[in-house]
């Protein structure tokens, strides 16, 4: 069963890693999928634990085991058993991460496609060309409100984007479920405070991605969270268990973690 130390470790590791998010992400995933389910669970737990508690690490590298446990599922063989062993576990921190169901809210998507083709009358292929490369922010602007993901895709690769307008694309409401989950996928915008917050306060997320922004907030994101009526139940439960849990659950010293790596098991 792994330890707080252990999850130090594997923290500094990731965090000592070049080549972006995405090379973390997929890290991430290969500790996961090599741990038995009760590891897994007890390793996230911790991390969690060390996030909130301040250690800047732990901080640093909880979005990637957020981001692997969706976009890398298909990589971590007994990602459907973490929940309900979590459950056994008593590990309430890691079980919420795996909330299920469809949005507080959700936008019809005939209706929103309708939206598109009166908005604009190019072809997909234009609208993608266009957003990837325009220098025009009103241009930019307007593609931005498009709910085809793959056009909000070149958006957000655009290099005129600002963090204004993807907070602004995050808060959109209605809003088909598809933009909103691509923002959340962005290694450019998703490590964003701003962008975060708004993700998650927005009732059209689906609560599946909600939960795993919810450990990465502040508390007072967090109390935000608890008292808004708007948003699924399950992030508000969420949310009010981490704010109602010590920062640190199990403690321990931030001493040197002993000289070895996690490989050879996949992260070297």
């Amino acid at each position: 069963m792994p330890t707080p130390d252990e999850a130090r470790t594997v923290a500094r590791f990731l965090h000592a890693l070049s080549g972006g998010p995405e090379v973390r992400r997929k890290a991430a995933a290969r500790e996961l999928a090599r741990r038995d389910p009760l590891d897994a669970n007890e390793l996230v737990g911790d991390l969690i634990s060390l996030a909130r508690g301040g250690w800047a690490p732990a901080s640093c590298v909880l979005p990637d085991f957020m981001a692997a446990l969706e976009q890398e599922a298909e990589h971590i063989p007994h990602v459907e058993a973490l929940r309900r062993l979590a459950h056994v576990q008593s590990l309430d921190a890691v079980a919420d991460l795996f909330a299920q169901g469809p949005a507080q809210m959700e936008m019809d998507a005939d209706a929103a496609a309708r939206a598109d083709a009166n908005a604009f009358s190019q072809s997909l292929g234009h609208l993608k060309q266009q957003a990837r490369l325009t220098k025009d922010p009103d241009t930019l602007s307007r593609l931005a409100t498009v709910s085809n993901p793959s056009v909000l895709r070149n958006v957000l690769i655009n290099p005129r984007l600002t963090e204004d307008l993807v907070v602004r694309i995050a808060a959109r409401r209605p809003a088909r479920p598809e933009p909103l989950i691509e923002i959340w996928k962005s290694p450019r915008w998703s490590v964003r405070h701003g962008v975060r917050r708004a993700l998650v306060l927005n009732p059209y997320l689906p609560p599946e991605i909600g939960a795993k922004i919810v450990p990465l907030l502040s508390a007072t994101d967090l109390r935000e969270l608890v008292a808004s009526s708007n948003l699924h139940p399950a992030l508000r439960e969420q949310a009010s268990r981490l704010l109602a849990e010590s920062p640190a659950v199990r403690q321990v010293s931030d001493s040197p973690a002993p000289a070895r790596r996690p490989g050879p098991h996949g992260l070297d």
